[in-house]
């Protein structure tokens, strides 16, 4: 699918820069499957519906709430994306990728992404956070694919696409607060069917300690920007086979929720320390 007309994003930056004047976020938080509760974090807030942004759709995913929230988090300006776009309800990349294309328009240096996954390493039980250190692209889609929407590099490098000084930092606020982190590689899937089990060892196979459905597009085009990006993954669920339980949305959902005070915790520790 061709990409939308190049005006979109800065029709859609202009519409959210108005709603939130005077506020001017310095770090965008990406709020994955039932992680909304970060948004609550946010103060002296404001609430931007999608209907009123030209180009965004209202999700159809159950834990995703579809507004941008914009404010303070512990003294830092920060806009929060409370529902993404996923590619499997029929969005293309592009589409997935234009909050952060609009997130870099107004400013914004530095993105962090949460994401709801599923456990490959055997060590993962649900309710585990992941920082991530890389991740694997196999949605077969890119944002980038198209002409060069302006501001974007082309070829943008993706030897360390989650920044190792933000990482960093994750880590020692962690260790700080008493917070039990791990680290792994994130597997991009099309989804929205979970894998079945001889997908889940190809993914443990060729190096994925977790998978999930979201994220990649985001990262992919931030780093055509020059955002630096830091992701955290909350393991809700051990993936197929590995569990010997039937996957399902609302234990993802629960899941997420269990991790509440965790990640809320670290997300926090990290915008305050940059």
């Amino acid at each position: 699918m061709s990409a939308p007309d190049s005006g979109l994003v800065q029709r859609a930056a202009e519409a959210v820069r108005e709603a939130i004047a005077p506020r001017r976020p310095r770090v965008a938080i990406v709020l994955g499957s039932g992680l909304g509760f970060l948004g609550d974090a946010v103060k002296d807030s404001v609430r931007v519906p999608y209907a009123s942004i030209p180009g965004f759709p209202q999700p159809t995913v159950l834990g995703h709430a579809g507004e941008l929230i914009a404010g303070m988090l512990d003294d830092v300006p920060v806009i929060a994306q409370s529902g993404r776009f996923h590619l499997y309800e029929g969005h293309d990349a592009w589409t997935a990728a234009l909050p952060v294309r609009v997130f870099a328009t107004l400013g914004v240096k530095t993105l962090i992404v949460t994401n709801a996954a599923g456990g490959i390493r055997r060590t993962f039980r649900p309710g585990t956070l992941m920082l991530i250190a890389d991740h694997l692209n196999l949605m077969s889609r890119n944002p980038l694919t198209g002409p060069v929407e302006q501001g974007d590099e082309r070829f943008p490098d993706m030897s360390d696409p989650y920044d190792a000084e933000l990482r960093t930092l994750a880590r020692r606020v962690a260790a700080e607060r008493g917070i039990p982190l791990e680290e792994g590689v994130y597997a991009g899937l099309l989804g929205p069917s979970y894998e079945t089990k001889a997908e889940i060892e190809m993914l443990k196979r060729i190096g994925a300690d977790a998978v999930g459905m979201s994220t990649v597009p985001e990262i992919v085009a931030a780093r055509a920007r020059g955002i630096r990006c830091l992701g955290i993954s909350t393991i809700t669920n051990a993936a197929a086979g590995l569990g010997g339980e039937t996957l399902s949305h609302k234990e993802v959902l629960e899941a997420s929720d269990s991790v509440r005070g965790r990640l809320t915790a670290l997300v926090r520790g990290v915008v305050k320390a940059l």
